[in-house]
């Protein structure tokens, strides 16, 4: 009996989820957290950096959407408490504003 493997968006939407920033901080301090900004999804761009898709992502970058957490906004998160929407993509973590 052979398994059907989900697409991979489908997989990544289950494995998200809204966290303290305070518990991001190991990412954040080995300069592996990366922010998404608010009009892109979170789960598309996870899902083309786990495609290792460089285009799409040199591009988002080059628009300021996709960029390493500045200290500006991981210091902002930290003082505010803040919970943001988290995905892993070894060795990353993306993450975005939780509205």
């Amino acid at each position: 009996m052979s398994t059907v493997e989900p697409p991979l968006e489908t997989s990544l939407n289950l494995e998200t989820a809204r966290i303290p920033w305070h518990e991001l901080q190991r990412f954040f301090a080995a300069g592996r957290a990366i922010a998404v900004a608010p009009e892109l999804d979170l789960i598309k761009v996870g899902a083309e950096l786990a495609r290792d898709n460089s285009g799409q992502l040199q591009q988002w970058m080059e628009q300021g959407h996709v960029d390493a957490v500045s200290d500006e906004q991981a210091q902002a998160w930290f003082a505010a408490n803040s919970e943001v929407w988290a995905l892993v993509i070894r060795p990353y973590v993306l993450v975005q504003n939780a509205l």
